[in-house]
């Protein structure tokens, strides 16, 4: 897990750590990072450091102080180093230190923008996470940096470090270096877009618990069921599946096949003849009709004029089982739903439940999200290039490629999470949410290999999905309870 706290959170801990150390080591720890990770760019980039063309952008107080300190290290190096003081203020021993090391200085002017882009790198210094959305007027025109590598200190400036929203103009990163944690901005959509690479120094911090974390495929590795040899069909989970209709039969076949490929032990499809008979061919394994489930996938494809799958529908919900409640099963949510039910919504789909625009989801999902949970009491699943989680803590899962915006992804992904909440009946959702989520990014790279797909693709690739996770084939080596060991 990548762990994010907010900027309070932050400083609290840094003044604790800075009282226990000689001044300036957090700065020198940091700046020394920098020059690692600008050096080895340098070198993948353009085979070398020295003589290669470094600006630094230097805003006031620590961030700048670092960027400058950095500056230092590099010009040492022998990169020709530029730093542009893009503000009154100027932390003075490091600026001295970067002088003292060779290189130049001077104050931000019109134009600089032309000197930036005809560097080899460009260091970001000019906002820390004190910093608020976007950029200031002076530097605007960096938003639209073309050409140098850009290496952000702590966080992209023009972005606020506490939230996903992006609110101005942003000087984007292909390498976010930050410091003792990350920051919600780096996990959180849309601007963890602007972030590139996230790279996250360990100062030695005491923290709390975070406020957002970022599930990654080894944390999925570790927590993905695996059946023991004592274990038959309904241990392994069952999962009921109501989906599709007379209009959208092939959403009925995607969510039952995803189910089966992420594990479940049984699935039971319960539906209209012709999607029934849709699913038996493709799955003959399913079974059609009511019966024992231990988790429903509700609504892909059920159209909200389809009295006989909306009642359906209605009747899982109140069965008191755990439930993926997707598109068809999203217009008319009923009251007394928990964190078991986990609503699965795309952006449009959202707005249409809190009656926003869609514009204003997109714009700061995190938000957004957190008002579903408040207004319903469920879990929310909010699909995206980032995937936001929002039950008792805060999630994201940002392993898709872009390929997989495609027609039925989601009735595939509602099936993965169906199994997954039917064979870990005692987990935290939003953690089952947020691994499902991971697993099925995962499968869609794996299907895409940088190209098209289709839904089916994904389905069919989980499997391989789930044992190429990292960790997942030492995870096998480790005996089960009653195992034969010999």
């Amino acid at each position: 897990m990548i762990s994010a706290h907010t900027v309070e959170t932050v400083r609290a801990a840094e003044e604790v750590a800075k009282a226990a150390l000689p001044a300036g080591t957090l700065m020198q720890r940091a700046a020394a990072a920098l020059d690692v990770v600008c050096a080895d760019l340098l070198r993948d980039t353009t085979g070398g450091v020295a003589g290669r063309t470094v600006v630094v952008l230097a805003g006031p107080g620590d961030n700048g102080g670092d960027a400058l300190l950095a500056a230092a290290r590099l010009a040492r190096r022998g990169a020709a180093v530029t730093a542009l003081l893009t503000s009154g203020r100027v932390h003075t021993e490091a600026l001295a230190a970067a002088r003292r090391a060779g290189a130049r200085s001077r104050p931000w002017r019109p134009g600089d923008e032309s000197t930036c882009a005809a560097a080899d790198l460009v260091l970001d210094g000019i906002a820390g996470i004190g910093g608020r959305g976007g950029l200031r007027p002076a530097v605007e025109g960096l938003s639209a940096l073309d050409g140098p590598v850009v290496v952000a200190v702590d966080l992209p400036s023009g972005l606020d470090a506490d939230t996903g929203a992006v609110t101005g103009e942003v000087m984007a990163a292909d390498v976010t270096v930050t410091f003792g944690t990350a920051k919600p901005v780096h996990l959180l959509a849309p601007a963890a877009a602007r972030c590139g690479q996230l790279l996250v120094v360990d100062l030695g911090l005491d923290l709390p618990a975070p406020a957002v974390e970022r599930v990654e495929p080894g944390d999925v590795a570790a927590r993905w069921r695996r059946p023991a040899p004592t274990d038959d069909k309904y241990s392994r989970g069952v999962v009921g599946v109501v989906a599709g209709g007379p209009d959208y039969t092939g959403a009925a076949v995607l969510a039952v096949e995803a189910a089966v490929r992420a594990g479940a032990g049984m699935v039971r499809y319960v539906g209209p003849a012709h999607p029934t008979e849709l699913v038996r061919q493709r799955r003959p394994e399913a079974v059609a009709g009511p019966g024992r489930v231990q988790a429903w996938v509700l609504g892909p494809g059920v159209s909200p004029d389809d009295p006989e799958q909306q009642a359906r529908i209605r009747d899982a919900l109140a069965s008191g089982e755990p439930a993926v409640v997707d598109a068809g099963a999203l217009h008319d949510l009923p009251d007394g739903l928990g964190p078991h039910h986990v609503l699965t919504p795309h952006a449009g789909e959202l707005a249409r439940l809190l009656g926003v625009e869609r514009s204003a989801v997109e714009a700061d999902p995190l938000t957004f999200a957190r008002r579903a949970h408040a207004e319903t009491g469920a879990t929310v699943l909010l699909k995206g290039s980032v995937t936001t989680i929002v039950g008792d803590r805060v999630l994201t899962a940002a392993s898709a490629t872009d390929w997989l915006s495609t027609a039925g992804a989601g009735d595939v992904l509602a099936g993965v999470l169906g199994a997954a909440l039917a064979g870990r009946p005692h987990d935290d959702p939003a953690v089952v949410a947020a691994d499902a989520a991971v697993l099925h990014g995962r499968a869609a790279a794996l299907a895409s290999a940088g190209g098209p797909l289709a839904a089916l693709d994904v389905a069919d690739a989980v499997p391989a999905a789930l044992t190429s996770l990292p960790g997942w084939a030492e995870r096998g080596r480790v005996p089960s309870k009653g195992a034969p060991t010999s």
